[in-house]
């Protein structure tokens, strides 16, 4: 026998005498080898509704988490009672808004439509995509005939584009022109998965409003989850982020649309592709108003550990964050079963590891509410600022599934520094090793707005930084000259060495270039009826600090910044007011004409403003006295808000818009003293801080645009 022969027949007895002593791959590990699929994006739906449209396109942006060489997309029909058809579905790399480059056809079992049973689910067939970490994928989905319903997720943060009822099939444009349009719910869709990265494996964020991302920005992916994939996508060996949060969600109960967190346990969790760690972070619907007690909610607890280590599933507990001055669901008793389900979730022995997000957002001088860097206002759900501190919570290692992340992280604060015109401001870079050895050569460095400056205070870096340790370094930090007020990104880079080769992290902060006193230029004049009246401008931004107890009824006091005679018998005014801070809830903000601003009580006057409490008011005189007897408007406050007052004769239209091109008309009225003395009527801004139950207060209103036209 040839020598080549007599080895192949030795190799094949060793390898058979080997598998006689190994055991069996299970089929479950057979399946896992061929599908090798790692979700990189998922969203829990939750409930459906009935669209009223036939013959529509959706496209649906998502952010990925993890990346890879091959794409499928996941869809569900489970909270619906009929059938619903696909008829064409595509994936491709977004460009912008909802522009696609090379959107690739997708198929289901190799056929290009698929009907998707109530309550079940499809998986496409994976397609050929190089996908980065951290990029944006578009999913589109073609419904022929009439939809009767779509599942959902509700609070997406992200908006959707539609094609209009009647539209067709559009999956396969590149461009978005047929997309006109939108809303922000993820239909159909609940995850995204790659094959042929880097990734070993995902993190499921088991949560509720907060993992949902309530309160942080819409469209920018400042969910935690979100941030926790950014510092994942760095490691050598990265995972995929899956968020499963629903907002509302509870441990201890569920409702129709809201299953609990057992409920859905396996669905959200248990059965995502390469799952292999979940991060629980709920509990505080159950004790703040969903009527639990601290026990039930840890006894919830125990249920999903065990479950999820039963599949074997790493399991990071969350600590539950206060939430004092949340409505009125805070009492002693409830804060007492936060701080028992806390110290089970640090100390109870049945969590793999924990997250404390209540320490990285308590206020340390009244640990049962969150620090005002980090609360979103509402004393419940955090900021952007203070879902990143979520992220910066979880210890990477102890995640078990990324492998050889950078150990230093960068971070600037203040979170929103606020930097007066003309005036330098500090801001401060802190570099903390949270790795179990020391970093070296460790280096910051700002990245700032053309034409600004930057001062450091000491040195940018240190030779070492030992486990545990921080450095910092302080910036006085000036805008450009030429600033217009508003919010900048402000960036900060550190590179270090860690395992023999250089590492990086990245932070940034928005701050606000502010506006300081300053003189108007003509045409523009000043007036007031309030005696602690400022004013700025800033080419053509203006501000305006008013006090003053009321401007409606009897009173009129109020600040003004004015142009005399710029309106004529037909015509109008528009502003954009960007915000207002300061004082109560009912101070305003807008537009003003009359005959004269700087005497009202002569006749002719209407005011179009906007408040807190009452949203968009237009008040008018109707009897020539002076003083604003009539009133419209109401609904939610917003900003930025254009508002605009058109005068034909002595007949005035208010309208008001989110956005400049849709207008919302306000209401009209007849205001018949209104005739300029033979001329134009004067037209400015106004603000008043209504502070009749505030004395002493003052409001900032600062607006970007200020026209008249004929």
């Amino acid at each position: 026998m040839p020598l080549r022969r007599r080895c192949a027949a030795l190799a094949a007895v060793l390898a058979a005498a080997l598998s006689a002593l190994l055991p069996a791959p299970s089929a479950e590990a057979g399946a896992a080898r061929q599908q090798d699929w790692t979700g990189t994006w998922a969203t829990a739906q939750h409930a459906s509704y009935d669209p009223g449209t036939s013959e529509v396109t959706v496209r649906i942006p998502v952010r990925v988490s993890a990346g890879g060489t091959s794409v499928r997309i996941r869809l569900t029909n489970e909270f619906t009672d009929r059938p619903v058809t696909i008829g064409h579905a595509t994936v491709g790399r977004r460009v912008s808004g909802s522009s696609v480059s090379g959107p690739r056809d997708l198929t289901f079992g190799g056929k290009e439509d698929v009907t998707i049973p109530a309550g079940g689910q499809a998986a496409s067939d994976g397609v050929r995509i190089p996908v980065a970490a951290r990029s944006d994928l578009v999913v589109s989905l073609y419904f022929p005939g009439r939809l009767t319903h779509i599942s959902q997720h509700w609070m997406g943060l992200q908006t959707v584009y539609w094609t209009p009822d009647g539209g067709g099939d559009h999956a396969g444009d590149a461009g978005g022109d047929a997309f006109t349009t939108t809303d922000t719910t993820f239909p159909f869709l609940t995850g995204v998965d790659v094959r042929g990265g880097p990734a070993q494996g995902s993190v499921v964020a088991l949560g509720d409003s907060i993992t949902d991302g309530a309160a942080s920005t819409s469209d920018a992916d400042r969910r935690w989850p979100d941030y926790l994939a950014a510092r994942l996508s760095a490691c050598t060996t990265p995972a995929g982020v899956l968020n499963a949060g629903i907002s509302g969600n509870r441990i201890t109960a569920g409702t129709d649309g809201n299953p609990s967190a057992p409920e859905r346990l396996e669905r959200d969790v248990l059965s995502q592709p390469g799952a292999r760690t979940v991060i629980l972070f709920e509990g505080v619907n159950d004790l703040s108003w969903g009527g639990a007690t601290g026990d039930q909610v840890i006894d919830g607890m125990k249920e999903i550990a065990r479950r999820a280590h039963a599949r074997g599933l790493r399991v990071i507990g969350a600590t539950v964050v206060p939430y004092r001055g949340w409505g009125d669901y805070w009492t002693e008793a409830k804060e007492a079963d936060r701080q028992k389900v806390n110290t089970f979730v640090r100390d109870g022995g049945v969590f793999d590891g924990y997250a404390d997000f209540d320490k990285a957002v308590r206020d340390p001088g009244d640990p049962t509410r969150y620090a005002a860097a980090f609360d979103s206002g509402d004393h419940l759900h955090p900021n952007d600022t203070g879902m990143k501190a979520f992220a910066d919570a979880v210890d990477l290692a102890g995640l078990g599934v990324a492998r050889d992340c950078p150990s230093a992280r960068v971070r600037l604060t203040p979170y929103r520094p606020s930097l007066p015109t003309g005036s330098a401001a500090e801001i401060t870079a802190t570099v903390t090793n949270t790795g179990s050895r020391a970093v070296t050569r460790v280096t910051t460095g700002l990245r700032l707005p053309d034409g600004w400056t930057a001062e450091a205070e000491g040195e940018t870096g240190v030779d070492s930084l030992a486990p545990g340790r921080s450095s910092t370094v302080t910036w006085r930090v000036t805008p450009a000259a030429d600033a217009a007020w508003g919010p900048y990104d402000i960036g900060v880079g550190a590179s270090f060495r860690q395992g023999g080769r250089t590492r990086h992290d990245t932070d940034g902060v928005s701050a606000d270039v502010t506006p300081v006193p300053s003189a108007v230029r003509p045409p523009y004049q000043t007036f007031a009826t309030t005696d602690d009246a400022q004013y700025a401008q800033n080419n053509g931004q203006f501000a305006i600090w008013a006090g003053g107890r009321d401007l409606a009824g009897w009173m009129d006091e109020k600040a003004a910044v004015q142009v005399p005679d710029a309106i004529p018998a037909s015509g109008s005014v528009t502003a954009r007011l960007v915000g207002q801070t300061g004082s109560g809830p009912s101070a305003k903000a807008g537009i003003a004409v009359a005959n004269d601003l700087t005497a009202p009580e002569n006749g002719g006057y209407a005011v179009l403003t906007m408040s807190k409490s009452y949203g968009v008011e237009f008040m008018t005189d109707s009897d020539g006295d002076g003083h604003l007897d009539t009133w419209a408007g109401g609904g939610s406050s917003y900003h930025p808000a254009w508002l605009r007052l058109t005068r034909d004769g002595t007949a005035y239209t208010a309208y008001a818009s989110a956005d400049g091109t849709a207008w919302q008309r306000i209401g009209t009225a007849t205001v018949p003293s209104a005739d300029g003395g033979g001329g134009g009527l004067d037209a400015g801004m106004v603000a008043s801080a209504v502070n009749l139950d505030h004395p002493g207060q003052t409001t900032t209103a600062v607006f970007d645009s200020f026209s008249i036209t004929d």
